[in-house]
């Protein structure tokens, strides 16, 4: 009888020392995971900008009149000097010819009493009344030539017209605009830039360019900051200089800039939103990896969502491993591997 009991207690012994070495040999649960590092805003990296003329220039009669004939299309490069259009100018040739013989007339009166006034035959106020009358004329005569060449629009810069405002037989006011010529060797890519970044952002910070339409990456030149805010969006306009030589960037072009680098830029933590675990209390949490290679509940507050990720405010820190795929199979402590 002594010998059967210390035969069940062995056997009890070894049995429970068999399931304590079971426990202790179990295998790890494979996970993912993912290193939470910093990185730069996403939203300070790229930007959409609009392509903008250098200059532009709006050109128009100083007189009113009927248009005649526009001798431009949109698009068209011209120089400085080329005529633009024309307006009637019938009204302007008759008062020219006016002018001319009113100035005919004032000439021969003052030769034919020039010889009275030599021979002191002529009153001096009736020789000076006639030298006005000459004076008059003549300025009567330039004015009168002036109005006439003013019935011709001519360029005052190079460049490409940029829209066609006014057609033949319509009628052109004065300083109404006929056509608008844009001075496109140089561009200006316009960006709105946030009040939180526009600190970052100098005149000689270095930008890269990148237009779709033309399917072509610039380097970017010097930068021009406003100074006043939109009170709605609370961004700062920009205009970055770009060199344009051969015409091929367009008003009106969208484009892609992104910004070099800086030291001080500001960055932000990001996780995977698919890593993100909500408790019984409603609370969120991540499974960490701690030294020792075992998960943790660690409980996490976040703030805006940004795609397929989302931002960390408080719980996690940069350089923390979260599992991101396998936490199904967690429990606190488990021992994983990756």
């Amino acid at each position: 009888m002594r010998k059967i009991v210390i035969v069940v207690l062995t056997a009890v012994f070894i049995g429970s020392c068999e399931n304590k070495t079971g426990l202790k040999t179990k295998a790890p649960t494979r996970v993912t995971v993912q290193t939470v590092s910093e990185a730069p805003m996403a939203n300070s990296q790229k930007y959409v900008g609009i392509v903008e003329e250098c200059q532009s220039t709006a050109v128009s009669f100083t007189t009113m009149g009927v248009v005649k004939r526009v001798l431009v299309s949109e698009g068209q490069r011209v120089a400085r000097g080329q005529l633009i259009a024309e307006i009637d100018d019938t009204q302007a040739k008759n008062l020219l010819s006016g002018a001319e013989a009113a100035m005919a007339q004032a000439n021969d009166a003052l030769q034919r009493y020039g010889m009275l006034h030599e021979n002191g035959s002529l009153p001096e106020v009736q020789w000076v009344e006639i030298q006005s009358k000459v004076a008059q004329a003549k300025s009567q005569l330039e004015v009168a030539k002036k109005n006439l060449q003013d019935c011709r629009l001519t360029a005052p810069v190079s460049g490409i017209v940029g829209k066609k405002l006014i057609g033949a037989g319509e009628t052109a006011l004065p300083s109404q605009a006929v056509v608008n010529i844009l001075d496109i060797s140089t561009v200006k890519v316009k960006v709105a830039i946030p009040e939180a970044e526009i600190g970052y952002i100098e005149a000689n910070t270095s930008s890269i360019i990148k237009v779709e339409a033309i399917n072509r990456s610039l380097d970017g030149g010097r930068i021009e900051k406003g100074v006043q805010a939109d009170a709605l969006t609370h961004t700062y306009d920009i205009r970055i200089n770009v060199a344009n030589a051969d015409r091929r960037l367009l008003p009106g072009m969208v484009a892609s800039v992104s910004f070099a680098a800086m030291q001080s830029q500001p960055t932000e933590l990001t996780i995977p939103i698919t890593s993100v675990q909500r408790k019984a209390d409603g609370s969120m949490f991540v499974w960490t990896i701690s030294n020792d290679s075992t998960a943790h509940r660690t409980t996490v507050t976040f703030g805006e969502s940004k795609g397929n990720r989302v931002t960390v405010s408080s719980g996690i820190g940069n350089g923390e491993r979260i599992v991101t795929e396998g936490y199904q199979k967690l429990s606190e402590g488990t021992r994983v591997v990756f």
